[in-house]
């Protein structure tokens, strides 16, 4: 495996944090954040299907709204065009490798970039069980990232599973 890249890293560590927030809500911890070309952080999410009672409230669904309608705002502030939903040239970061669900939001978003930490060998949409953002068959293909400080982002998720294992 190639050197993880430093700005992968640095991203990375923001979704961790994220993912460390889902924590207080009892949700599972994934994070995510959406990087804009010039990298500056457009959404951040996590987990939040406990806390607000949505099946849909995925890390990256949250973070990919937000960085829509950050997109949104700035081009009606600069009187410019863009219509916020198309987040081309933007990268994603997420601690767990994306869902069937959010890999096509993933797609449908043109995000160019998928960064992810932990593979999910029971629900992965992004190389282990499908690969929904390299599917030829769809019109946006997305670069995937995988394995990025896969083993803190994976510790982070069997510790939470572990305890409510014990716990319930």
């Amino acid at each position: 495996m190639a050197p993880a890249d430093p700005q992968h890293l640095e991203w990375m560590g923001l979704a961790l944090e994220e993912a460390r927030r889902a924590l207080a809500t009892e949700d599972v911890p994934i994070g995510a954040v959406v990087i804009g070309p010039d990298g500056t952080v457009l959404g951040t999410g996590r987990n939040e299907r406990e806390a607000l009672g949505d099946p849909t409230a995925h890390a990256e669904v949250v973070a990919i709204r937000k960085a829509a309608a950050r997109l949104r705002e700035r081009a009606m502030l600069d009187g410019g065009s863009g219509d916020g939903w198309r987040l081309e040239d933007c990268t994603l970061v997420v601690t767990l490798e994306p869902c069937a669900m959010c890999a096509g939001a993933i797609v449908l978003a043109r995000i160019h970039r998928v960064v992810f930490g932990a593979w999910d060998e029971k629900a992965g949409a992004a190389g282990s069980v499908f690969d929904i953002l390299r599917e030829r068959r769809l019109n946006h293909w997305v670069e995937v990232y995988a394995g990025v400080q896969e083993e803190e982002c994976g510790l982070l998720l069997r510790d939470f599973f572990a305890a409510h294992r014990t716990a319930g």
